[in-house]
């Protein structure tokens, strides 16, 4: 049994695992809490950060290496084109987009938002850490205006990974996304396994279906 630990970005965990159809074990983690009393989790994560998985002996972080990983150890799956299938540049270039140009910025820039003094919440590395993710954000845009998925005219990994950066940049970072942007996540949360996978992540329901209501506001 694979057990993942911690939502947050293990949201893309599970939402993948359930596309696959494979068994997990969702295991919280309250980051919130502190982990460092929390010994079964830091002796797996000793950085105290999620998401990350135990399957049998192997342990991993990092959740777009946990994808790629379990699509190759259980795959081979039409989430994953191969090296030969002609989407296969664009899904490489976006599933990894998903995370470096886009969550990883805005997550500074809704640290600083959120929980920074007031004076703090827009200084220098929070307005380009902005400018980074609205940069890369403009290829997702790009993207879209050419072909209903990331990769083309199919669902892929990448479509995972990029969904929750935007959802996280609109319920973390206070960013106003496009009706193109808005149009493909609606597509995407139509998914079975995507439902799926918000009924095992309720921190993560909760979270977006706030975000929803303080959009709506």
């Amino acid at each position: 049994m694979i057990t993942v630990f911690g939502e947050g970005r293990g949201f893309r965990v599970v939402w993948l695992l359930e596309e696959m159809g494979l068994a997990y074990r969702l295991r919280p983690v309250d980051l919130a809490a502190g982990v460092q009393d929390d010994t079964e989790f830091m002796a797996i994560n000793p950085g105290g950060f999620i998401p990350a998985i135990r399957d049998g002996d192997v342990v991993m972080v990092e959740s777009i290496a946990i994808m790629e990983y379990l699509m190759a150890r259980y795959g081979p799956t039409p989430l994953a084109p191969g090296a030969q299938d002609p989407v296969f540049p664009a899904y490489q270039q976006f599933l990894h987009l998903g995370e470096a140009g886009l969550a990883a910025p805005i997550y500074f820039v809704g640290g600083a938002r959120n929980f920074a003094p007031e004076v703090e919440r827009r200084n220098w590395s929070a307005r380009q850490a902005l400018r980074v993710f609205q940069t890369r954000l403009g290829l997702v845009s790009r993207q879209l205006a050419l072909s209903p998925y990331l990769a083309g005219d199919r669902f892929t990994a990448a479509d995972i990974s990029a969904y929750y950066a935007l959802q996280l940049a609109r319920g973390f970072g206070g960013v106003a996304l496009g009706a193109a942007e808005l149009t493909y996540m609606a597509r995407l949360s139509e998914r079975d396994a995507f439902g799926r996978a918000m009924e095992s992540c309720q921190a993560t329901r909760a979270w977006v279906e706030a975000s929803a209501k303080a959009c709506r506001a």
